[in-house]
């Protein structure tokens, strides 16, 4: 299986673990709005190799991450019920690598390799 220009990985920061089972959302910014390209859910691991086509045009993007029930599911409160992270993809022959680092009240994110 080959990997596509846009991953993830997410940490529960708060439990120092892969965060499995979070949906995420790859869409492009459009003239008329956002238009969905890719859903996904973390594996294991927490990561997403295939969030999107192989090749990718230059344009901004962005990721929503359904943060919400993953805390749900384990009983923790949070303040976060998604995540939006929006990126811009200048060089289409880049590999673009979007993590996310959560815990219920705070999150980080930075452009990884």
């Amino acid at each position: 299986m080959s990997v596509s220009h846009v991953t993830t990985h997410i940490l529960d920061t708060g439990t120092g673990r892969p965060a499995s089972g979070v949906k995420a959302t790859l869409e492009a910014k459009t003239a008329t709005g956002w238009q969905e390209i890719a859903t996904e859910h973390t594996d294991n691991d927490g990561r997403i190799k295939n969030l999107g086509p192989e090749a990718i045009e230059a344009g901004i993007y962005r990721i929503t991450f359904e943060t919400g029930p993953y805390f749900g599911q384990k009983g923790t409160e949070t303040f976060f019920p998604f995540v939006e992270l929006t990126f811009e993809v200048k060089d289409t022959a880049e590999h673009y690598h979007v993590p996310l680092l959560i815990s219920p009240f705070a999150y980080s994110t930075y452009r990884g390799s």
